[in-house]
């Protein structure tokens, strides 16, 4: 008989060892633990209760007319600032709103109207090709799925999740530079990738809030919680904080703040 390390492959199921599916005693490989929220559930709740306060409505910053201007902007915002995108689209959006104008358009002129823009050779051939892939396969309309939306040149899960939120209302988080930092670094929802940290604050965020949670968490980060330096006293959850670095358990004063438009954002 077969020593249970055999791998002839007439053994029945039944008698393969427990672990691996060759029938080796080698024990399966554990899955990473779920890193838990440091926070309670009434500590959540608080948390995006008084952001709602700050912000009832809070605004994208990238200027858009349209579910597809919105898309070629998101696009053009990687690794650049909304503020940069802003100037180059103002001009560009007067004349190609659509993907059939933007197609007519053509690549080279696309280019000119983004070349302020990093990596704008790339982002022009991109903002062609879905343009294209939009008339082709959704007869010019943006699809409000993110599994379609990923198909498109150019096109992430974070790019899809921002358009789907902003675009169609649904409950996404586009994790971004801003929100990663205050998922890990207030313990909010930690992660080694922004998928983690997407998920985990999917799993906190009460219903009520998760509209627009994706541009509280993003205008904290932009404004409050900045990256070198935190401005601890401007920050209406410090006493809820539990960050390391944080250094105020007081918290700002609860006030509505006025929302920016897009001329308003600072070029960072």
């Amino acid at each position: 008989m077969a020593s249970p390390k055999s791998k002839d492959s007439s053994m029945p199921k039944s008698e393969l060892s427990p672990g691996r599916r060759d029938g080796s005693n080698a024990k399966p490989r554990p899955r990473p633990a779920r890193v838990r929220s440091l926070y309670s559930a009434a500590e959540v709740h608080e948390i995006f209760r008084r952001f709602s306060v700050q912000r009832p409505e809070p605004k994208g910053e990238l200027e858009h007319v349209n579910a597809f201007t919105l898309l070629v902007a998101v696009v053009l915002s990687a690794q650049a600032t909304d503020a940069g995108v802003n100037k180059a689209t103002r001009a560009l959006f007067k004349v190609a709103d659509t993907p059939e104008k933007m197609l007519a358009l053509g690549e080279v002129k696309v280019g000119e109207y983004i070349k302020t823009i990093g990596l704008w050779r790339n982002k022009a051939k991109n903002v062609i090709a879905l343009s294209e892939a939009l008339i082709r396969d959704y007869g010019g309309e943006v699809p409000g799925d993110r599994d379609e939306l990923v198909k498109l040149p150019g096109v992430g899960r974070k790019t899809a999740n921002v358009v789907l939120n902003m675009a169609f209302g649904q409950h996404t988080m586009a994790v971004d530079t801003h929100i990663f930092r205050i998922g890990n670094r207030l313990g909010l929802a930690p992660g080694k990738t922004p998928e983690q940290v997407e998920q985990g604050l999917l799993r906190i965020i009460p219903d009520e809030y998760l509209r627009h949670a994706h541009h509280w968490l993003i205008l904290h980060g932009r404004y409050v919680c900045k990256a070198r330096k935190p401005d601890c006293p401007a920050c209406v959850i410090a006493d809820i904080c539990k960050a390391a670095e944080k250094t105020t358990d007081v918290p700002a004063p609860l006030v509505e703040i006025a929302a920016l438009g897009p001329s308003d954002v600072p070029d960072n």
